[in-house]
This record gives C-alpha cells, sequence and structure tokens, in this order.
C-alpha cells in the first residue's frame, strides 16, 4: 500500500528530547563538538594517508574508506539535528528526511561490511604474514572495498523504498533526532508487521553475520598472536587489533541494541541515545582509536607536519 497524496506530509517535525527542554544545551554542545572533532580527524587520516607513501597499504586504504564514510554518515544528520536543537520548530522538509533516511542507511550498511573487510585484512596480516601482498593486492581491495559499498547502497535502496511506501495518514511528528526507519515505521497507520520482520532480516545479515566472522577472524588472530616468540611484535599485533577490535565493539554493540532488539515503550529514551552513539560518537572516536594506538598513522603525522613547516620556511 503506497502513500496517498494527502497522506505525504510536506514536513516532518523531529521531536528528539523536546519534551526535555534542559537537555537541549548540553546535547548542542555535545553534537557541535563530536562534529568538529569528526571533521577534523577523519580528513586528517584521509589526507596523511594518502599523503605519506609508507602508508599506501591495504590496511590504510580500508582505513580511508572508513574516514570518508564517517565523515558523510555525520554530516547526513548532526547540522540538522544541531538546527533543530536551536529552533522552535525543529523541522525537517520531507525531501530532507528522505535523504536523510537514504544516506544515513546506506553509509551505516556500509560500515557494517567495511568493517568486516578490515578484519579479514587483519587476519591475512597476522596469520598469513608471507602471503599477505599476493592476497591482500590491490584489485581485491578495490573489489572489497566496491562490494561493501554496493551493497550498503542496494540495501538502503531496498529498505528505504519499503519504509516510504507505508501509509502515514497525516502523522508527520518522528519520536527521534533524524529520520532512522524504526522511527519512520512508528508513524505508519498500516500493519507494519512485514516491515519489521525484514528489517530484522536484513539486521541479521549486516550486522550478526559480519560481527561473527570478524569474531572467527580474531579468534584465529589470537592463537597466531600467541605463538609470536617476540613480545615486541606481540605488542604490535595486539595494537593494530584492538584498535579495530574496539571500533568494532563501540558500533555493533550500539547498532545491534538498536535493530535487533524487541520494540518496547520503554526502552524509546534509551533506543534515541544509542542512536546518537553509533550515528555521532563512534565515527569521531574511530580516528581518536586509529591514531592514538598506531605508531604508524603517529610518525606519519609527525613526516607530514615536518614537511609542512619545511614548505613554510
Amino acid at each position: 500500500m503506497g502513500w496517498a497524496n494527502d497522506s505525504v506530509p510536506q514536513e516532518f517535525i523531529l521531536l528528539g528530547f523536546s519534551d526535555r527542554p534542559w537537555l537541549e544545551l548540553p546535547l548542542f554542545v555535545v553534537f557541535l563538538v563530536s562534529y568538529i572533532l569528526t571533521i577534523f580527524g577523519n580528513l586528517a587520516i584521509i589526507l596523511v594517508s594518502r599523503l605519506d607513501s609508507k602508508l599506501h597499504t591495504p590496511m590504510y586504504f580500508f582505513l580511508t574508506n572508513l574516514s570518508l564514510l564517517d565523515l558523510c554518515y555525520t554530516t547526513s544528520t548532526v547540522p540538522q539535528m544541531l538546527i533543530n536543537i536551536c529552533s522552535t520548530k525543529k523541522v525537517i522538509s520531507y525531501g530532507g528526511c528522505v535523504a536523510q533516511l537514504f544516506i544515513f542507511l546506506a553509509l551505516g550498511s556500509t560500515e557494517c561490511l567495511l568493517l568486516a573487510v578490515m578484519s579479514f585484512d587483519r587476519f591475512v596480516a597476522i596469520c598469513r604474514p608471507l602471503h599477505y601482498s599476493v592476497i591482500m593486492h590491490q584489485r581485491l581491495c578495490l573489489q572489497l572495498a566496491a562490494a561493501s559499498w554496493i551493497s550498503g547502497f542496494s540495501n538502503s535502496v531496498l529498505q528505504s523504498t519499503l519504509t516510504l511506501q507505508m501509509p502515514l495518514c497525516g502523522h508527520k511528528e518522528v519520536d527521534h533526532f533524524f529520520c532512522e526507519v524504526p522511527a519512520l515505521l512508528k508513524l505508519s497507520c498500516a500493519d507494519t508487521t512485514a516491515n519489521e520482520a525484514e528489517l530484522f532480516f536484513i539486521s541479521v545479515l549486516f550486522l550478526l553475520i559480519p560481527l561473527t566472522l570478524i569474531l572467527i577472524s580474531y579468534a584465529f588472530i589470537a592463537q597466531a598472536v600467541l605463538r609470536i616468540r617476540s613480545a615486541e611484535g606481540r605488542r604490535k599485533a595486539f595494537g593494530t587489533c584492538g584498535s579495530h577490535l574496539i571500533v568494532v565493539s563501540l558500533f555493533y554493540g550500539t547498532a545491534i541494541y538498536m535493530y535487533l532488539q524487541p520494540p518496547s515503550p520503554a526502552s524509546k529514551d534509551r533506543g534515541k541515545m544509542v542512536s546518537l552513539f553509533y550515528g555521532i560518537i563512534t565515527p569521531m572516536l574511530n580516528p581518536l582509536i586509529y591514531t592514538l594506538r598506531n605508531k604508524d598513522v603517529k610518525g606519519a603525522f609527525k613526516r607530514l607536519i615536518t614537511r609542512i613547516f619545511l614548505i613554510k620556511k
């Protein structure tokens, strides 16, 4: 059943925490600071990975993809959220809501797959070090990255289409900070059981299966690392993989909580806060985690800064 012309609102009202105005100023500060750090952190990762030849490896190719993804991911929602917090109307146009829904879902799905690809890269690097350059050749890296992006956007086309086909019957108040599938399904005046079942199935494909593959990869990685005789070698391997595991835990843990738990009115506020975590906080933490725990990236930053100062002189 599609939307009738009179059931399509010209705009949506994003409620967020408008019933708790005392939260708006702290949230505005958190969103603004997180967004600024996300922009500068991920741009720095992209620039240093591209400009430093020592980082022209599969690991940093995938990390560059992750940083680009996180930049677009947060930009699709945070600016509108900042505007709404400062406004009394807290509205988003219908077209803006559709664009936000599509982009946020596409990039979120892509990140699910990209993190699994990055774990495969670490598995090959540590468990098959002598064959790493043969296995992780440039063509395969491009194919894996392209498959992640194409699959993510294909899933978004499917999910967005199914969600936007549901009749709203005049409802336009979205009990969320941004246009996300679970929040929009709650506006429908039709039976959403089929949509919820399909969303659950897709969530299993994009969340549980990649997470399972990641955990299996790291089980083999842990065995291989423990066999390394050099304490320095073990530290370096655990440091690199530890960064990825922190990102995985933050992203998948909060996304699974949001998409794979049964809907409950008592947990709606927790759900909104969790979505902020994987939609805003995790993209901000990604560059910090990879930078602070990675000697190669820190060394590349120092070389880049030194080069900039030499050019100025």
